[in-house]
Formats: structure tokens, C-alpha cells, sequence
């Protein structure tokens, strides 16, 4: 882990604003917005609409990426209601752990610890998110990507992800961990402010 303070974003109103940039303002401007601090994430603004949008750290990648610990990464990220009371929960236990300084692999067995106790709650049918910011940074090689949604589904659902001409992609996001939960891209044409994005 990179000291504590490159994951932390000093300026508060910048990161409200880029969580928000995460989803189309009608949606954005209602919801509750968390901010990074040095023990996890808290409220910054309450919103009226259910939904919650922050920026992801690196530690919610997948154990194994190589990005796990990359400072830079910021993932602009809003959740529908579903996913906010069923999939943010397992982001904030894996802050938890992060910022407690545990390693990979220890955050690995805390998790699996976490999720066979029910410590965390089961997924929420129509769990979905946002990832149409154009500032965000997944990696050096992705940089801002494509806006996209994210759909939560259980594990033994299969939407064709991956195959030819298939416009669905499957995110390994939680493949490493016990969640049985996969994780459906679909990318969008428009970044969240409206304006067109690049062709795949």
C-alpha cells in the first residue's frame, strides 16, 4: 500500500463532484455522496433519491490485479438503492480492512470470514450502478475507459457475457472472493454530462 495520504482526495468539493460525474445529474444531484477519509468513507451530502455515489480506490479491484494497490486509480461509481444496501456494504468492509493495513491475502480471508458469518448482506435483486464519468481513472492502461452500467446478478446468471458480437462484458470483480455475484458491463455512447463517447 502507497502512504495513505495519495488515496485521500484534500480537496472535498472535487471529489463530491467527481462522484457525482459517476451518473447523469437527474440522477446524481439527489443522491447521498461519500467521501474518502482516513478511516473509510463518510457522508459528505445527503440526498432524497436512494441512490449513493463515491469514488472507488484500487482496493476494490479484483485481489489479484496488478492495480490493487494504485494510488492513482479513481472510479467514479453511483448505486442504485438495491445496490447501495447490497453491493456498497462489501466496499466499505474492504476499505476497512485497507486503510487498517491489511494485506491482500488477509483482506482475502477477513472477507471470506465476513460473508460465511453473514456479516454482509445477500445481493439485492435489480442491484445496479453508474460508471459514466469522464474523469475517472481505472488504470494506465484503461485511463478513463468507456461510461458504462454495472448490473449485479447471481452467480449462475449468464447474460451471453463475453461471447461474439455479444455487447455484454463480465467484470471479475468478485471472482476471487466468496460473493457469489458476477458483474455485467454494458457499455453507453454518452459520457454522463451528455456528450458523445469514443466507439468502442
Amino acid at each position: 500500500m502507497a502512504p495513505l495520504s495519495q488515496y485521500l482526495m484534500a480537496d472535498r468539493a472535487a471529489e463530491i463532484k467527481l462522484a457525482r460525474s459517476a451518473a447523469p445529474a437527474a440522477i446524481s444531484d439527489h443522491a447521498t455522496v461519500l467521501v474518502l477519509e482516513a478511516h473509510g468513507y463518510v457522508t459528505a451530502v445527503k440526498g432524497t433519491n436512494g441512490y449513493v455515489c463515491m469514488v472507488d480506490r484500487s482496493w476494490s479491484s479484483q485481489l489479484d490485479a496488478p492495480t490493487f494497490w494504485d494510488p492513482k486509480l479513481r472510479g467514479p461509481t453511483c448505486f442504485n438503492p438495491p445496490a447501495a444496501r447490497s453491493v456498497l456494504p462489501i466496499t466499505f468492509k474492504r476499505t476497512t480492512l485497507a486503510l487498517g493495513g491489511q494485506s491482500r491475502e488477509e483482506i482475502k480471508k477477513e472477507m471470506a470470514a465476513a460473508f460465511n458469518a453473514g456479516q454482509l448482506p445477500a445481493l439485492e435483486p435489480g442491484a445496479m450502478s453508474y460508471m459514466m464519468s469522464k474523469q475517472g481513472f481505472l488504470d494506465d492502461q484503461a485511463g478513463h475507459w468507456m461510461p458504462h452500467l454495472m448490473f449485479y446478478t447471481a452467480g449462475n446468471v449468464n447474460w451471453g457475457a463475453d461471447l461474439a458480437g455479444s455487447p455484454v462484458m463480465l467484470n471479475t470483480q468478485f471472482r476471487d472472493g466468496p460473493y457469489p455475484i458476477n458483474v455485467l458491463m454494458i457499455t453507453v455512447g454518452k459520457w454522463s454530462d451528455g456528450t458523445a463517447a469514443p466507439a468502442m
